[in-house]
């Protein structure tokens, strides 16, 4: 009786410490409302992207998990940036074919004309 009487009463302090540290807020009132974490995009818009910036890409956490707007935005700005890579890298392949079979051409015609 006395251990069930010993919980009540705790029981009851307990209540009564949170029912005023709840009410009794202080003179701040409530808390505020946080504002969202928002996306600050750590890509720099002055060069290309590196692996490193991409390995430094940190989503903030929503409800669900990421921001799909946030995500879709960094992987729209990579995709292009490589797609952009890859047709300078086609170019400049392109351009040394033609520059490596015009230093060709001189050398196959010189013998010719020697004979």
């Amino acid at each position: 009786m006395v251990m069930f009487l010993f919980l009540v009463v705790a029981l009851v302090v307990v209540v009564a410490a949170v029912t005023l540290a709840v009410l009794g807020g202080g003179e701040s009132g409530p808390l505020p409302d946080v504002a969202p974490e928002r996306f600050q995009d750590p890509l720099p818009p002055d060069r290309p992207v590196r692996d490193t910036d991409v390995e430094s890409v940190r989503f903030p956490v929503a409800p669900r998990g990421y921001r799909m707007a946030d995500v879709d935005d960094v992987l729209s700005r990579v995709a292009a940036e490589l797609a952009e890579r890859d047709a300078r890298i086609a170019d400049l392949e392109s351009a040394l074919a033609g520059a490596r079979a015009a230093a060709q051409a001189p050398r196959d015609r010189r013998p010719e004309e020697e004979r």
